[in-house]
């Protein structure tokens, strides 16, 4: 059976890492959060399996951060520095993906972002995911 989903081209900015993915469930799972990390990140990310990326170029150009419990993997390009993907915390089996790394795709796309409290991490309280607010970006006209 043929995977019918749609595939998505992604790159850094500098063109260097160059990546092809398939989404979990399209844009369904945008998000930010709370954590000390993201606050200071800012991005937008999607989720898509670990399977679902395939690294077309660039992959040796990418450098990985980890913090606190190492179970999330941050990477980002050595020459423009822009985060690329990470490997969830709250889903190891899943990356989630920086939005504006998909060509065609800019975080302003999106008039309403989930942000997820990530200070409250499911993985430290033991209970579940909880929406912390909404990021909303309004288009001046």
């Amino acid at each position: 059976m043929s995977d019918e989903r749609q595939q998505h081209n992604a790159a850094c900015h500098c063109g260097t890492v160059k990546f092809r993915l398939r989404l979990a469930d399209e844009f369904n799972t945008i998000r930010r959060c709370t954590c000390s990390y993201c606050r200071m990140r800012g991005a937008i990310a999607v989720s898509a399996k670990l399977a679902d990326i395939e690294f077309l170029e660039g992959e040796d150009n990418l450098t990985l951060y980890e913090f606190n419990t190492r179970t999330a993997k941050h990477y980002f390009c050595k020459t423009c520095g822009i985060y690329t993907h990470h490997q969830r915390r709250s889903d190891p089996t899943q990356f989630g993906i920086n939005v504006a790394c998909i060509e065609g795709v800019s975080p302003f796309d999106f008039a309403a972002v989930p942000v997820m409290d990530g200070v409250a991490h499911p993985n430290d309280t033991g209970g579940a995911s909880k929406v912390a607010g909404t990021l909303r970006f309004e288009a001046s006209k």
